[in-house]
């Protein structure tokens, strides 16, 4: 398997969004009568997408209007709403930032520390506003945050880190034991991320109830460029989705993956879906709505690391309200607004009635499926994210 790069040294091909595309079915169905819901942990939702734990794309007012919206939306407790009681002038000092400063800025903005009450509050303000409460932390801090959010009234509790594994060797510290952590743990726990086969499936056998899939894609990260760490999302995705059913058959428990990051476009969340995931997890589309904390930018999560930022602050602009992207009208033609329209058609056009149906769409490489015939539209600049 795989292909030699070397004397006596192998690598496996990867692909991703750009590198694929769906092959149309032998049946369609009108895009309206088809159903894009799916399910976590008994709980049904409308739409099979989330809005990342980041702070320039969720904040408790976004979260609650992604709710009323069907998704579901991330509030990141290791953010500015659980650090400071008046984000606003924080934010502006964000987004007023000079390139060259932004970075050293929310190094330093971030150094103020959580404070545990603001935790209780932010997730009081979006019950109160009728939204599920999703809520994340990092492995680090997770058994205490969990335990407070649980307390608070979250619905689902999320570990987030660059890479997580069932199996993390430290030394310095005590690694978060994920099966002590959901045993003890009365919501659901959602875990990542992760792209890897193995490690899926050591994850799943510690009993988290999702897993979020994806290291390095996304447009605020940088790990691929400082790290060189990452799978390419279908390739990603398809081995996960290829644990969770192989989970499935031996244990008759489904763990649903999230491919997270790296989508842009309609199209990209249709080949997430396609490749296998259940949902999706977004940030850059999102820190593009009139909703947004971030004002038309956007940040990776890791940006304010104080030795190594694996991420950096972009601007997106701002495209409209956050139903507008999700439910259109579009006003472009680059696929970057009404994300659910574009997931209904191309159910329709593929014949699948469900999301696991679609993700038994016929997938095939396609270098081409980008540039085959649109000479005119890439010198125009046209029919692309701009």
């Amino acid at each position: 398997m795989g292909m030699w790069v070397g004397r006596g040294r192998k690598a496996r091909a990867a692909y991703g969004f750009d590198d694929i595309a769906l092959a149309p079915g032998a049946v369609t169905i009108n895009p309206t009568e088809v159903d894009i819901s799916w399910e976590l942990c008994g709980r049904r939702f409308q739409i099979p997408i989330i809005a990342a734990a980041m702070d320039g794309v969720v904040s408790p007012a976004l979260a609650i209007e992604m709710g009323r919206l069907g998704g579901l939306a991330v509030l990141n407790l290791e953010g500015i709403f659980s650090r400071y009681e008046n984000p606003e002038d924080v934010l502006d000092r964000i987004t007023s930032a000079s390139l060259e400063e932004a970075t050293r800025i929310i190094q330093g903005i971030y150094g103020e520390p959580i404070k545990e009450e603001l935790i209780h509050q932010r997730i009081t303000e979006i019950k109160k506003g009728g939204g599920p409460v999703v809520v994340s932390s990092i492995p680090q801090r997770a058994e205490r945050f969990a335990k407070i959010a649980e307390d608070a009234g979250a619905d689902f509790f999320v570990v987030q880190s660059t890479v997580t594994t069932a199996r993390h060797i430290a030394t310095e510290y005590r690694p978060v034991d994920l099966r002590k952590l959901k045993k003890n743990l009365s919501i659901p726990l959602v875990v990542g991320n992760t792209v890897t086969y193995e490690a899926c499936l050591e994850l799943m056998d510690c009993g988290v109830d999702a897993l979020l899939i994806g290291v390095g894609p996304g447009a605020a990260c940088t790990s691929r460029e400082v790290l060189g760490l990452g799978v390419p999302q279908v390739t990603a995705t398809a081995d996960s989705a290829a644990a969770r059913d192989f989970y499935y058959k031996r244990t008759g428990r489904y763990v649903p993956v999230i491919t997270d990051g790296g989508m842009t476009t309609g199209g990209d969340i249709c080949k997430a879906l396609a490749s296998g995931a259940d949902a999706v997890m977004i940030g850059s589309a999102f820190a593009r709505a009139q909703e947004a904390p971030g004002r038309g930018y956007h940040w990776g999560m890791a940006t304010p690391h104080s030795n190594l930022p694996r991420g950096t602050r972009i601007r997106v602009g701002v495209a409209g309200p956050l139903e507008q992207i999700l439910y259109g009208p579009a006003f472009t033609e680059d696929g970057t607004l009404n994300l659910v329209g574009a997931i209904r058609t191309c159910m329709g056009s593929v014949g699948a009635a469900s999301v696991r149906e679609l993700q038994q769409t016929e997938l095939i490489i396609a270098p081409s499926i980008k540039t085959e015939g649109k000479v005119f539209q890439r010198a125009q600049k046209l029919g692309s994210p701009r």
